[in-house]
This record gives structure tokens, C-alpha cells and sequence, in this order.
């Protein structure tokens, strides 16, 4: 999707990472991210460089922010389409303003905003440390959405993706998707333990593809203070690469490309016909009750 060249993005709304956690972590959902670390996990691929006992643990943790830096350059949606960092500042206000209305019309409760960070390399967060290897994630225990912008050069790179800003954004509103999920208690009542295409893992992630598929409807109806659109309506080869990412990321897909096999008894996040499918409910529908996933039997999803 284009951004408006002159809608204001201006503001602390996401901070380039600065913090540190101390304790052991309390486990935390990843997204798209963990995705390619469990993969790689239940491949017996390698995971050295990435703490699996802070995205996996179960003691408590206590994170403690610092606060981090300000995109002080990011001011215009000119900024956004020039600029990843920025494209993801302006993808936040978006995502707020859209679930600041639907929440509360739709859910009959308040949206809460979770934090965003940038990082390079590695990260500490409430979850526990992370590195790049991970690629994007949202942690309920400091409810904040992590991302290392080079994630999605390895979408097109490493996974196939078509690439383009909407495939960018898809990956920032799946994982704003768990967030929602969080403050609707989904996460609490899901058992994530279990695998399997029919599986409450699958079903999480199935959701939250189809939340960001509710926010890519409505998101040319979001603005700035001034009443700007903070975007353009989305062309049907933008929505394709949207697709293009969700098929990507699908378990079947990465099994393939990485092993050369697919173990669907594995599966934790869905297979890429189910990933565009959910993702296009979404945004065909754009209501909570078309996304819930927990309500379908196995073989609707």
C-alpha cells in the first residue's frame, strides 16, 4: 500500500530498541518470527544464537524498558515510502487508529497500545533475549511487537515472497493481530502446546492473519489530525504481494523449501492456502466474528 505523501506520521509512536531484562522470562507468542525458529527446531535445525528458555520459559520476569529512541526523522508519508523504518511508524498509527474504532464497536472493550520496537541483531525483552534469527514477534508479558527491518528482505530473499510495502505491512498487522488477541483473553484460553493443522497454535495464527486482513480493508479510512488517510486504497497487485508473504510464511511451504518434506503433525502457524485464505476473510469480511477460527471444525479451516 502507498502511504498519503502528506498525512503527518510525526511522533514517538515506535522506538528503536533500548532495554534490558532481568529474571527469567515468561513465555511469550512470536508470529511470522518464531515460525522459522520452530520450523528450524522441529526440522533439528540449528538454533545456536537464540534463547529458546525466554520466548519458552515459564518463570516470571520482570522487563524493564528504557525508553529508546525516537524515529525523529519519520514526519510525512512521503517519509513512509522512502523510508522502512518509517513505513513502520506510520503502519502503527494506522493499526491504532483502526483498532482504536473496531475494538470497542465490534468487542465492547477499550484497544490498548501495545508497544513498538525496532532492533538490530538482538533484542531483550519481557519474553526473554531474542536475536535476529527469530525475525518479528509480539511478546504478551511487556505486550510489544518486536521487529528487525531485515526480516523482510529475507521474505523475498530466503522465502519467496514477492516482496513490496503491503507484504511489509501484513507481517507489522499479523502480529499487531496478537496483540488483539491478547486483550481478548484468545491467548489465555488456547492450548499452545499443541501442533497439527487443526491445532489452537494454528488457529491463533490463522487469526491474526485474518485481523490483519480486517486492518488492510479498513485502513484507507484511518487519518491524521488534520484528516489526512494515512493511506491509499490498495491496488489488487498490492494485495497480492499481502498474499504473497501470508503464502510465504506457511508452514508446508518453509518444510518444503528448507527440508525438501512436509510433516503437517508439526505445524504451528498453517499452511499457506490457509494463511492467504484467513487473510483474505479478513479483509473480504472485516469483522471479529467472520475471523474467529476456534469456531470452524478442522477441515473449514
Amino acid at each position: 500500500m502507498t502511504f498519503n505523501k502528506d498525512a503527518d506520521i510525526s511522533g514517538n509512536r515506535v522506538r528503536r530498541s533500548r532495554g534490558k531484562t532481568t529474571g527469567v522470562a515468561v513465555g511469550g507468542v512470536g508470529g511470522l518470527g518464531l515460525l522459522i525458529l520452530l520450523v528450524v527446531q522441529l526440522l533439528g535445525g540449528n538454533t545456536q544464537g537464540i534463547d529458546l528458555s525466554g520466548l519458552t520459559g515459564a518463570n516470571q520476569a520482570e522487563y524493564v524498558p528504557e525508553g529508546g529512541e525516537a524515529l525523529s526523522e519519520c514526519l510525512t508519508g512521503d517519509d513512509a515510502n522512502q523510508n522502512v523504518e518509517c513505513r513502520m511508524q506510520a503502519t502503527a498509527l494506522s493499526l491504532d487508529q483502526y483498532w482504536e474504532s473496531t475494538l470497542p464497536t465490534q468487542a465492547g472493550i477499550q484497544y490498548e497500545l501495545p508497544g513498538f520496537e525496532l532492533f538490530t541483531g538482538q533484542v531483550s525483552t519481557g519474553c526473554g533475549a531474542a536475536t535476529s534469527a527469530v525475525g518479528p514477534f509480539y511478546c504478551p508479558p511487556d505486550q510489544t511487537v518486536y521487529i528487525d527491518t531485515t526480516f523482510f528482505e529475507e521474505l523475498s530473499s530466503k522465502f519467496g515472497a514477492e516482496g513490496g510495502p503491503l507484504g511489509e505491512l501484513y507481517v507489522v498487522a499479523h502480529e499487531f493481530g496478537h496483540h488483539i488477541q491478547n486483550q481478548l483473553g484468545t491467548m489465555d484460553s488456547a492450548d499452545r502446546q499443541g501442533t497439527g493443522p487443526t491445532s489452537d497454535a494454528v488457529r491463533l495464527e490463522l487469526q491474526a492473519d485474518c485481523y490483519a486482513g480486517m486492518w488492510v480493508r479498513g485502513a484507507v479510512e484511518t487519518t491524521d489530525a488534520n484528516g489526512n488517510s494515512y493511506l491509499m486504497p490498495p491496488t489488487q497487485t498490492e494485495v497480492e504481494q499481502a498474499l504473497s508473504a501470508a503464502a510465504a510464511v506457511g508452514d508446508d511451504h518453509i518444510q518444503e523449501t528448507f527440508a525438501g518434506q512436509v510433516t503437517p503433525h508439526t505445524w504451528t502457524h498453517g499452511s499457506s492456502a490457509q494463511r492467504q485464505n484467513w487473510f483474505i476473510t479478513g479483509y473480504n469480511e472485516g469483522s471479529l466474528t467472520a475471523c474467529d477460527t476456534f469456531a470452524v471444525s478442522g477441515d473449514q479451516l
